[in-house]
Order: structure tokens, then sequence, then C-alpha cells
């Protein structure tokens, strides 16, 4: 891996995703991850660095060395690069795809229903700021 930040894109209305986000932010004591909304400018521009149509919505997507991943592979990558037990889960990488976005897909076609949704995106706290993406902090 090299020394370039790994790029997380969630759904910034999405109370899962958000607490996703806490939860990754929490333990990304190496400094490894910046985060954005899927929804705001910079978000829309890295997609579009990559060919990703801007308007994506459908999952978590991770841009780690120059590479986009989604759904369940994202997942599974961003818990490969967390401290404790969390890369134990990088094993379910030997599972086939479909399998594994099934699953994936099933949790993300619900979450609104299920853990609801907010208004507008999430903001940083003060302290988060450096961890969130913005246009001027773009790595790719």
């Amino acid at each position: 891996m090299s020394d370039q930040k790994s790029v997380v894109l969630f759904d910034g209305v999405c109370n899962l995703c958000n607490a996703s986000v806490d939860f990754i932010l929490k333990r990304d004591r190496k400094n490894r991850f910046l985060v954005g909304a899927l929804q705001e400018e910079a978000g829309k521009k890295l997609l579009s660095n990559f060919k990703v149509d801007s308007d994506y919505l459908d999952s978590l997507v991770l841009v780690e060395d120059g590479k986009v991943y989604f759904r369940s592979t994202a997942a599974l990558r961003i818990a490969k690069n967390l401290p404790g037990f969390w890369p134990f889960f990088y094993v379910f990488i030997a599972l086939p795809p479909s399998i594994r976005d099934a699953v994936y897909d099933w949790i993300g076609k619900n979450r609104y229903r299920w853990f609801g949704k907010k208004s507008t995106c999430r903001l940083p706290s003060p302290e988060e700021k450096s961890k969130f993406l913005n246009l001027e902090n773009l790595p790719f």
C-alpha cells in the first residue's frame, strides 16, 4: 500500500452509513482514511476521475491505491485496515462476490427503513474536518 490515503465515500444522508463512518474514524489510528459523502462535490469529482457516474449512491465506495472498490469488497478492504479483530473479517473476501454482495444489497435496500435517513448530509465536527474529503485534499 502506498502512503496515499484511501477514500471512503458513503451515502451522506443514510444513518447506517453515517454510523459506519463514525466507526471507521474512531478506529483509524494510523490516519489512513479520508471520508466523504457521495452527494458532495468532492465525492462526485473523485468518482468522475474514475469514470463512475457522479450520481452513484448504490453502495459504499473505497478508492485505494488508484482503484475503486464497491459494496462488500469495499467494506471488507476497510475492515482489513482497522485495528483489533476487524481484519479477521477479510477472510470473507474468499466467498464469491455474488454471495457477499447479495447480503450487502439486502441491507442496503432496507437501510433507510431500518435505520432512517437525514434531510441533509453529515457535516464533520471541527476535530474531524481534516479527515473529510474536500476539493483541496483530493488524493487522485
